[in-house]
């Protein structure tokens, strides 16, 4: 179970550097919060470490209206973000029993670049705009783990995304929503064949505060992310991943209202592969995933890929 803390908390560390559902894809990526061990927090107490980069490119077709981040709107949508996110994790000292708990801090740096396609009447051109630095922090000031057995395991969390990224009324590459986003998530692990097979998944509704510059509320959004991997004795892994977004509420601003709410829905799947190294005191394991999305629906449509480093002391 030693292995479970540090991708736990990565589950925090994908939400997206990409607009607002207002900019057509909210803070998650499909199928990118999924981690493994989703619902276990360790009984062992320290300090751990985890490192992630996502990268993800979408397009919007020009057959649907977006409205954009820094205001406005758009029929046709490119983006291309990059995020790397270190994240602290502290496993709180409450023994083996049958609660374990953990807090956790994640710091994002984004790179951003979009592209809009833009028409007035007859005339039409396009604009591009790019960005990097800061992008809004996550906490979590508590994950309680409840273990059913050595092999049934959940968790409870809540966590908060601030705005403390940069963000300028108008551009079209913010490296904040501007607003802050609470989401409350439940994780589930199950283990089988020995601890060899794992199935994990995590499920959470994100909800938006308004964003005060262009007067645009979110509409809360549910997020499910599942994988199922295989573990072998030489360290190496392999699975599959899969996500499902679903925008629960209307948007509520004038555009959205001519946008017949702007819902957004979207899927994705894929393969993951892992690799796990043990050494006296410690451990790392890394994650590569990529996914395809389809089904999509007022969101922005890509191949999102992350990789990531979990590593414990």
């Amino acid at each position: 179970m030693k292995r479970a803390l540090v991708t736990l908390a990565l589950c925090a560390l994908p939400m997206a550097p990409v607009l607002a559902t207002e900019g057509a894809i909210g803070r998650p990526i499909t199928g990118l919060q999924g981690t493994s061990f989703a619902g276990v927090v360790p009984p062992t107490p320290g300090w751990n470490l985890g490192l992630s980069y996502a990268y993800y490119s979408g397009t919007v077709g020009a057959e649907r209206e977006s409205p954009l981040p820094g205001g406005g709107s758009a029929l046709g949508l490119d983006v291309t973000a990059q995020l790397f996110s270190i994240t602290g994790i502290y496993v709180w000292d409450t023994g083996g029993g049958r609660w374990n708990f953990a807090s956790v801090a994640v710091v994002p740096f984004a790179k951003m670049d979009v592209e809009a396609d833009l028409r007035i009447g007859s005339v039409s051109g396009s604009v591009s705009d790019s960005d990097t630095g800061l992008f809004d922090m996550a906490i979590v000031p508590v994950i309680a783990s409840r273990h059913f057995s050595a092999t049934k395991h959940l968790s409870l969390a809540l966590y908060i995304f601030a705005p403390t990224g940069s963000y300028e009324e108008g551009r079209l590459a913010e490296l904040s929503l501007n607003n802050w986003t609470y989401s409350p998530t439940v994780g589930y692990t199950q283990l089988f064949q020995k601890g060899s097979l794992e199935f994990s998944s995590l499920a959470a509704v994100d909800f938006y505060t308004k964003n005060d510059a262009t007067d645009y509320q979110n509409g809360a959004v549910f997020r499910l992310d599942s994988l199922l991997v295989k573990r072998f004795s030489n360290g190496w892994g392999v699975g599959a991943a899969g996500g499902w977004i679903e925008q629960l509420e209307d948007d509520d601003a004038a555009i959205a209202d001519r946008l017949d709410g702007f819902k957004g829905h979207s899927l994705a799947i894929g393969p993951i592969l892992t690799y796990a190294k043990k050494w006296e005191g410690g451990q790392v394991e890394f994650s590569a995933r990529w996914l395809q999305e389809f089904d999509v629906k007022n969101r922005f449509e890509g191949d999102p890929f992350l990789l990531s480093a979990s590593i414990q002391f």
